[in-house]
């Protein structure tokens, strides 16, 4: 993707980033997700975008949004082009792009899946076209064993042979070793984020996989922020609206955020179907999410059978206990 930003996304970027980059830039009157999107509303009530808050008719424009975010906070927030630049500039140089809603090339699933729910600006590393694949989210638990972390490596290589992306969280334990196994058997995986994206795309064992164009690392999260709960659980619902279908290989009992998020898909937002781990000792969690709808994973044999698993459909009423078999071709 091209690294350069586009007016609606520096826009954007300077009411609701930190642009931690600039050092002493992080503004306490950001605009929270709910305010920005009461005033993407009021803009394009009036036909416009947010680039248009730059423009020479800023002060017509700021009277008809006053009933929505006050004008001296926005202007306060829109005057912070300097550290902009800075942050943009270091962006560049570690080949981090940014897309916001506004563009043309944010990714569709999100758009589609989340709404106004999908970040306003996404930040990424890596071949943006991923994201629009599809392909199976693997999520679980950091702390697993050795059994559990081949168990998840295999999965991935299977994907690979599968021609599926692995979408995962990048995080220690079951994400990484999904999207291990699926890159070290020269298939594809997305990772989504919730910190620390520009040190993990400057990682020595990422730099091949992103350079051949197998790999994206995105975050709606600062690029130099750091760890953070809340957006690790915010981040959750990301994963699942990029895939095809999800699988949960291990998960806490209503605690953590595997647990979370597997309960939000299957309670709530039901934009995939949602599978568990059927082999071996389940634990609470799994069963727990069983009992709340969740399927049996069906250790897919063969790529024919994965490709299976990925094709159902979710009732949106139902859930995912409304899922039924869907008709299916193998694309290479």
């Amino acid at each position: 993707m091209n690294t350069s930003v586009s007016p609606n996304t520096q826009a954007i970027l300077l009411l609701t980033a930190p642009l931690i980059a600039g050092r002493g830039g992080y503004s306490s009157e950001l605009l929270t997700p709910g305010e920005y999107n009461r005033l993407a509303r009021v803009l394009r009530d009036n036909q416009r975008e947010p680039a248009d808050l730059l423009g020479s008719e800023v002060d017509e424009l700021l009277k008809k949004c006053q009933g929505v975010i006050d004008g001296g906070r926005l202007m306060r927030l829109l005057g912070r082009g300097f550290l902009l630049s800075q942050a943009i500039e270091r962006w560049q140089a570690r080949a981090i792009w940014v897309v916001s809603r506004a563009d043309p090339d944010y990714p569709g699933r999100l758009k589609t899946q989340l709404r106004e729910a999908a970040p306003a600006v996404l930040y990424g590393c890596g071949d943006a076209t991923l994201l629009e694949t599809g392909g199976l989210a693997i999520v679980g638990s950091r702390h697993v064993d050795d059994v559990l972390v081949e168990y998840t490596e295999n999965i991935g290589r299977l994907s690979a042979r599968s021609h599926r992306t692995v979408i995962s969280g990048g995080a220690r334990g079951i994400d990484q070793a999904a999207m291990r196994g699926a890159l070290q058997s020269g298939g594809c995986a997305v990772g989504v984020l919730a910190d620390s994206l520009e040190r993990v795309a400057l990682a020595r064992d990422h730099r091949e996989y992103l350079m051949d164009q197998r790999l994206a690392l995105i975050s709606p999260y600062d690029p130099a922020a750091g760890f953070d709960v809340g957006h690790a659980m915010q981040r959750n619902k990301m994963i699942y609206a990029l895939a095809d279908a999800a699988l949960v290989v291990s998960s806490d009992y209503e605690k953590g955020g595997t647990w979370a998020g597997a309960v939000e898909q299957l309670e709530k937002l039901h934009l995939v179907p949602v599978y568990v781990r059927s082999n071996g000792d389940a634990g609470k969690g799994l069963i727990a999410l069983r009992e709340k709808g969740a399927l049996p994973w069906p250790d897919p044999p063969s790529p024919e059978a994965f490709i299976a698993a990925l094709a159902v459909q979710v009732d949106p009423v139902k859930g995912t206990s409304g899922q039924k078999q869907l008709p299916f071709s193998c694309v290479p």
